[in-house]
């Protein structure tokens, strides 16, 4: 007879073989119920609805959402191809966002299908899909997207309505900036006789500085014997002209975040001192709160440490082979990369109080702090060495937020665009919270993002003479619900005013 643990072995290898068929959507008929249910009961497998499930983790905690917000548009792709094969697609607004490359996880997902039954389908965590009876656009007009099926860019923005221009005024900009010629739109608009909807483009176009296209449309919508009425649909105009040659959306979107949140956050701190007068002194100071520090940045990331096992470490005072439990000895690794990071980082610190362009000390030394959080990790071989080779190289998700990271080939062009963000910033306030906000957005690394920004927020902090600041573990759950707001809103005020709560003037 077999034991259970080749049973769940068994049920587990009957589960590879169909997410490797099927993806992230698993139907009851994919598995027999025997499998199914082993699965179920040990944590491997979650119920969506009656009839569907996805893979999950056994160690996660009961009502956990990271499960589902990591599989979400995986899942509702499977589920909408199964269910209604070619004929659905998203709504315009969604496909535009989608488009924009932001893969926040919405409320409700918009459907269009001819099936629709007008009514919610209910998913887990509050969210739902809403399958709306109403007609495809053309096939020429329809995209294909990591099997979701989506309005073309210029389909979508001559079918959305105008409150997306409002609403998400930086993705709708990014959308803008992949046209690259007039006529991508002004075929639909001539087909369709869409006068109205021709003067509200034209509008935001010219609002993001291409007056081109803008112009274009305008002339050739009058010489078809079309009357236009050129509305601008945005609330504001564009903060810069935006360029239509980024390989990458997330470089623009990046940038308008960047201009767009920092009106939200000057002013919101004490005013800036610059460059203490003794720097030794101030250094000194940042030895003094290490123990604390890392204390508090290791347990917002989950370890389990004490002072007294970060004081151990720090002094040398330890073996790494020495402990009965994997878990006690990841914590001391962790502990033991902290230190080595923060001397590093310290040093960093040392060069913007010399008065160096805190921008461009983050974007030299920045990987060498990586390098030392995790190289203990490496010596003791719970990680290959290649992992501190780069970037991370494969999708990351974050944990119970519905902000999906950038795709791994997109960091190549994220990173450097920031660094140039960082290093022309003069608002010192913007260069702390976004600097920090801005790369747990990107997610560079498949892991130790938290304790890197909060390295870098403290570099930022230095160059307007703050003193070093912890965040305290007390505070996490206020912490991590600004940055959500932050990644899926926009709203960059609710983790400005977090910030300036905590720092003060050396």
């Amino acid at each position: 007879m077999a034991k259970p643990a080749e049973k769940l072995a068994e049920s587990l290898e009957a589960l590879h073989e169909v997410q490797k068929r099927r993806g992230a959507a698993i139907r009851s008929r994919d598995l027999s119920r025997t499998h199914r249910e082993r699965l179920v009961s040990k944590g491997f497998l979650k119920e969506v609805m009656k009839g569907w499930y996805v893979h999950s983790r056994p160690d996660e905690d009961a009502g956990e959402s990271t499960t589902w917000y990591a599989s979400y548009w995986d899942f509702c792709a499977a589920y909408l191809n199964d269910r209604l094969g070619t004929k659905w697609s998203l709504s315009p607004e969604q496909s535009l966002l989608l488009h924009a490359e932001n893969r926040a996880v919405p409320q409700q997902l918009l459907v269009r299908t001819p099936k629709g039954g007008n009514k919610p389908v209910a998913l887990p965590h509050g969210t739902s899909l809403f399958e709306v009876r109403a007609a495809l656009p053309e096939s020429k007009q329809t995209i294909e997207k990591n099997g979701l099926r989506l309005f073309s860019v210029p389909a979508a923005l001559v079918a959305a309505g105008p409150g997306i221009f409002r609403q998400y005024p930086t993705d709708i900009r990014v959308v803008l900036s992949m046209v690259q010629d007039a006529s991508q739109v002004l075929a639909i608009l001539l087909e369709g006789g869409h006068s109205v909807i021709a003067g509200r483009l034209a509008g935001a176009f010219r609002n993001t500085g291409n007056k081109k296209i803008a112009d274009e449309i305008i002339k050739t919508m009058q010489a078809a014997d079309y009357k236009i009425n050129e509305e601008d649909p945005f609330d504001a105009p564009a903060p810069f002209t935006i360029s239509s040659r980024e390989r990458s959306p997330y470089v623009n979107r990046i940038r308008l975040m960047w201009r767009a949140m920092r009106e939200d956050i000057s002013g919101r701190f004490p005013a800036p001192q610059g460059n203490p007068d003794n720097i030794d002194k101030y250094l000194a100071h940042v030895d003094e709160i290490y123990i604390t520090d890392a204390y508090h940045s290791l347990s917002i990331e989950g370890y389990r440490v004490t002072p007294e096992l970060i004081e151990r470490v720090r002094s040398g005072d330890w073996d790494p082979d020495n402990f009965e439990e994997d878990w006690e000895r990841r914590n001391a690794l962790a502990a033991r990369g902290y230190w080595q990071a923060f001397n590093v980082v310290k040093k960093s610190v040392a060069k913007v109080l010399k008065g160096e362009n805190a921008g461009s000390v983050v974007a030299s030394d920045y990987s060498d702090w990586y390098r030392e959080l995790f190289a203990p990790s490496v010596t003791a071989g719970i990680l290959k060495p290649s992992d501190l080779a780069g970037y991370r190289n494969d999708q990351v998700f974050i944990r119970r937020s519905m902000h999906v990271p950038p795709h791994y080939e997109a960091v190549r062009d994220c990173m450097p665009a920031f660094f140039d963000l960082l290093r022309e910033e003069t608002d010192t306030a913007v260069r702390v919270v976004l600097g920090h906000f801005v790369l747990v957005y990107i997610h560079p690394y498949m892991d130790g993002n938290g304790r890197m920004a909060r390295f870098l927020m403290n570099v930022m902090l230095a160059s307007g003479g703050y003193t070093w600041t912890v965040t305290p573990v007390e505070q996490r759950r206020t912490y991590m619900a600004a940055l959500e707001e932050a990644s899926t809103k926009q709203n960059i005020i609710p983790f400005s005013e977090f910030l300036a709560g905590l720092v003060s003037i050396g």
